[in-house]
């Protein structure tokens, strides 16, 4: 078991809910407690969380995860691989995620604003599906000219580039998915 004070996240999101467990439990139900598979809002982790008896959960919810009263949550029980995610949670991942990106997308923004190379021949906008070099320097150039104001702003400004809060997502979901990922940029 993961201790709380081992995880960073203050906030969660629902991605799954097991009133009575994981199915391979094979203790009788009344044994069983309810439990919730979540990502973290802040580092993108996984988390494995024991619900308080009796309380509503709700699926894209976010919860209280870090130390203090919690009101859903009973705690945190571990960290979980992507592998270890249900079905459900699985479907859920990329539309959380795509949130999480919306909610914060002045940090996000800043990514595309401050982005640096990583070798002489890799740039960081490169690790985004999608973005080559032609579109690396498309932003470059824009940004020369000042700061990304918005999603939208970077839409406007870098012709062919639509829908930047989704390369991010997409990126996200990958390094969650792949733990073996050679950079991480946004996910713990």
């Amino acid at each position: 078991m993961t201790h709380t004070n081992d995880i960073k996240e203050q906030h969660a999101f629902i991605l799954d809910f097991l009133p009575t467990g994981y199915a391979e439990d094979t203790r009788p139900i009344h044994l069983r407690k309810p439990v919730a598979q979540a990502l973290g809002a802040d580092h993108f982790i996984l988390l494995e969380l024991s619900i308080k008896d009796g309380v509503r959960v709700e699926i894209e919810g976010k919860v209280f995860v870090g130390k203090g009263d919690r009101d859903i949550v009973k705690h945190v029980e571990k960290r979980l691989k992507y592998e270890e995610l249900t079905h459900g949670a699985v479907i859920e991942l990329p539309y959380v995620i795509e949130r999480i990106v919306k909610d914060n997308e002045r940090k996000f923004v800043e990514f595309f604003n401050n982005a640096q190379p990583i070798t002489v021949r890799l740039h960081t906008l490169e690790l985004l599906p999608g973005i080559g070099k032609k579109m690396m320097w498309a932003i470059i150039d824009e940004r020369k000219k000042g700061k990304f104001k918005d999603f939208a702003d970077i839409e406007a400004r870098v012709k062919g580039l639509h829908h930047p809060e989704k390369l991010i997502a997409k990126r996200i979901e990958e390094e969650i998915q792949d733990e073996q990922i050679k950079y991480r940029m946004f996910a713990k």
